[in-house]
């Protein structure tokens, strides 16, 4: 059965007695209807616009993730205004209850306060789904990105279903199509220039992991100098995207250059550390070394350390590597992400024969 509890309302009452055969529990002390897909579509639909749906003792709670626990203080201890409305405490517990990885937290909040700053005359409970359509014709009238615009709804969905404990179901939103970009890829003589022309040491260290391993910014980042098998010719990757570890290749070159590094700056843990302390090198700076490597080897194109993998994954199916190994290398879930490759391996059209001859 599906129990129905509520604040005496005469409109909500009215509603309730339009439901399938509504029944009254003397046991306790709820109206309820039968549990069915159909009922339950239902009573979402009944109620659209009029309360909010709590859900939150009759649908399971999502799965914990495995991220380690992260510090989340620096929300809470903000210079906070009075003209400002900031996210409520329940939503940063949420987030480190559920080990949301640290730039996920991020995201969360600064789009959740975005949204809620909107609407200065409204408290957060009393926002419906119309504030949040309206919100996000807004973000579609300027012209915000299809990924900003999704993690807008993330954000919002958030705070109702999973801090509020409403269901997943509680409103309707229709998200942007996903746009198939292409990824920019470079050439393998650009890349190998850029690393010629690299002459600090780590940051030609820095820049063939990137490119001969496949590496996320944030997976380079993360390594540890014991995650780096020099007998296998393996680099393990810890909790990456998705919380899995999976191995990447280790190039035999990179391994020389590794073992030169590590005698010169002789990092404690993490492979690429700071160095006024030990803690793990910072991305912005990895952006920096990246471009200005690019810079150096004169290419005429705003180079990122995302397009040394996706050069990675292109330049090995350009080289006949099976697509499978290449998802496994990447990390990718799905077969689907890593065909997209399959689109930018130029040498792989060069080879198709000419129909017309």
């Amino acid at each position: 059965m599906i129990g129905l509890q509520f604040y005496p309302d005469k409109v909500i009452h009215a509603l309730i007695k339009e439901l399938p055969n509504p029944k009254w529990s003397n046991e306790f002390a709820m109206v309820y209807i039968c549990y069915s897909k159909e009922n339950l579509t239902t009573i979402f639909e009944k109620f659209r616009g009029i309360a909010w749906v709590n859900g939150n003792s009759f649908l399971q709670e999502k799965v914990i993730r495995d991220n380690l626990p992260l510090d989340i203080n620096w929300y809470r201890n903000r210079t906070k205004t009075s003209s400002y409305k900031y996210v409520p405490e329940a939503y940063l517990s949420k987030l480190e209850l559920k080990r949301y990885a640290l730039n996920t937290c991020k995201t969360y909040i600064s789009q959740f306060e975005k949204f809620i700053n909107k609407f200065p005359n409204h408290t957060i409970i009393e926002l419906s789904e119309q504030e949040i359509r309206t919100y996000l014709q807004q973000l579609i009238q300027q012209k915000k990105s299809h990924s900003y615009i999704n993690q807008a709804i993330n954000s919002i969905k958030f705070y109702y279903e999973t801090v509020m404990g409403m269901p997943n179901r509680f409103y309707s939103i229709e998200r942007p199509r996903k746009q198939q970009k292409l990824p920019n890829v470079l050439a393998k003589e650009d890349i190998l220039k850029m690393i010629d022309t690299t002459k600090n040491i780590k940051h030609k260290c820095i820049i063939s992991l990137l490119y001969s391993s496949g590496l996320r910014r944030s997976e380079l980042l993360e390594l540890k100098i014991t995650d780096i098998d020099s007998s296998s010719m393996l680099i393990k990757v810890r909790q990456a995207k998705g919380n899995k570890d999976r191995y990447t290749i280790l190039n035999q070159t990179v391994l020389d250059n590794l073992r030169a590094y590590y005698k010169l700056y002789k990092p404690k843990l993490y492979l690429f550390e700071s160095i006024k302390s030990e803690k793990k090198y910072s991305a912005s700076s990895v952006l920096k070394i990246v471009n200005q490597a690019a810079k150096k080897a004169k290419i005429n194109q705003s180079v990122h350390p995302h397009m040394l993998r996706h050069s990675f994954a292109t330049h090995l199916l350009e080289e006949g590597i099976d697509l499978r190994y290449i998802q496994v290398l990447l990390g990718h879930s799905s077969s689907k992400t890593t065909e997209i490759y399959t689109h930018v391996a130029i040498k792989k059209f060069k080879n198709i024969k000419d129909l017309l001859i």
